[in-house]
C-alpha cells in the first residue's frame, strides 16, 4: 500500500498586491501558477473582486481548465480590533470567508489572531482572538469547513505584526480552542521571525498541523529580527525580510520533513514565494517534492 503524501500548491506572494488591487488578471496568475510544477493553487480572499458567483465562478471553471486542485484559501481576520463593532463585523468576514471556501471546494480556512496594536494587553488580545475564532467555528463545522490558524508574521494589509506572533501567545491560544474543526497552520519562516525555532514549535503542534506554508527567508545584510517589528504602523513586510528559493535559506527542512514524516501528514504544503521570480517557486516545488519522496518512502 503506497503510504499516503503531501501534496504541492503554489500562492503568488510575488504578486500580493497587484492581485488585491486588480491591477494583475487573477485567472492569468491561475494559468501561470499551472506551469509551476505543483498539483494544486491556494487562494486569498481579497484576490477576489466580490464572492457573488460572477467573480468566482471564473475561477472556479479556471480551475478545472488547468488541471489544478485549490488547496486552501487564505484568509486574514482582525478579531484583535480595539473597536467591539470591528470585531463583530470580523467574526461575519470570517464566516463570508468560510461561505467562498465552500464555493471553491476547498476543506481548509486560514484564520489569525489580529494586529498587535498599541495599547493592547497581551490578555485582552488573547481573550479578542479566542473570541472570534469560538463564533465562527460552529458556522465552520456547518460548513464542513476546518479553520487553521497560522504562526503568522504579518498579513500585507496590516499596518501592524500579527498578535499572535510570538511562539508562547500563539501556544496560549490554540490550547483554549480544541475542537475538531480547527487545527494549526504551520509556517516555519514565520517562526524565525517570531524569534523561536520552527522546528522546536514544530514538535509541540505536529499533532495539530492540518495545512502547512513552505518558504525561506534571510535577513538583509545588517538586519536583525528585532528590525522585523515595524511597531511604527507601516503597511507590508518589511524591506530587512528577504524570500528565496525552498531549501535555501534559514530553514531545516530535514528535520521538518523528519516530523511530518512522523506523524503521517499527508496534507497540503503551499510554496509561499516568487518574489525573485517564477522560477523560484518552481525550483521550490521540485525541492519540496524531492524532500516528500525522500522521508515518504
Amino acid at each position: 500500500m503506497t503510504r499516503p503524501q503531501p501534496k504541492i500548491s503554489v500562492f503568488p506572494k510575488c504578486y500580493f498586491d497587484e492581485l488585491c488591487s486588480g491591477t494583475r488578471d487573477y485567472l492569468q496568475w491561475l494559468h501561470d501558477a499551472s506551469q509551476l510544477g505543483a498539483e494544486g493553487i491556494e487562494h486569498y480572499d481579497g484576490f477576489f473582486r466580490s464572492f457573488e458567483d460572477r467573480h468566482v465562478t471564473p475561477v472556479i471553471r479556471t480551475m478545472e481548465a488547468i488541471g489544478q486542485t485549490s488547496s486552501m484559501l487564505c484568509f486574514s481576520p482582525d478579531f484583535t480590533h480595539p473597536d467591539a463593532q470591528r470585531r463583530r463585523q470580523e467574526v461575519e468576514r470570517q464566516k463570508a470567508a468560510i461561505d467562498l471556501a465552500v464555493k471553491l471546494g476547498v476543506r481548509y480556512c486560514r484564520t489569525l489572531s489580529g494586529q498587535a496594536y498599541p495599547g493592547m494587553s497581551r490578555a485582552e488580545g488573547i481573550a479578542r482572538t479566542v473570541d472570534g475564532i469560538r463564533q465562527a467555528l460552529p458556522y465552520a463545522e456547518q460548513k464542513g469547513i476546518t479553520l487553521c490558524m497560522e504562526n503568522h508574521y504579518k498579513d500585507g494589509n496590516w499596518s501592524y505584526p500579527e498578535f499572535a506572533q510570538p511562539e508562547d501567545i500563539y501556544l496560549e491560544i490554540i490550547e483554549q480552542i480544541d475542537e475538531p474543526n480547527f487545527g494549526v497552520q504551520f509556517d516555519p519562516s514565520n517562526a524565525i521571525v517570531g524569534g523561536y525555532d520552527p522546528v522546536s514549535f514544530l514538535e509541540k503542534v505536529k499533532d495539530r498541523v492540518v495545512t502547512m506554508h513552505a518558504s525561506d527567508r534571510h535577513l538583509a545584510e545588517g538586519a536583525t529580527l528585532e528590525d522585523l517589528k515595524q511597531a511604527d504602523g507601516t503597511i507590508g513586510y518589511s524591506d530587512k525580510l528577504l524570500h528565496g528559493v525552498t531549501g535555501q535559506g534559514l530553514n531545516d527542512y530535514d528535520a521538518i520533513f523528519a516530523i511530518l514524516a512522523e506523524v503521517g501528514y499527508s496534507g497540503w504544503i503551499s510554496v509561499e514565494d516568487g518574489i525573485n521570480g517564477l522560477d523560484e517557486i518552481r525550483l521550490s516545488v521540485a525541492f519540496l517534492k524531492g524532500k516528500i519522496a525522500q522521508y515518504y518512502r
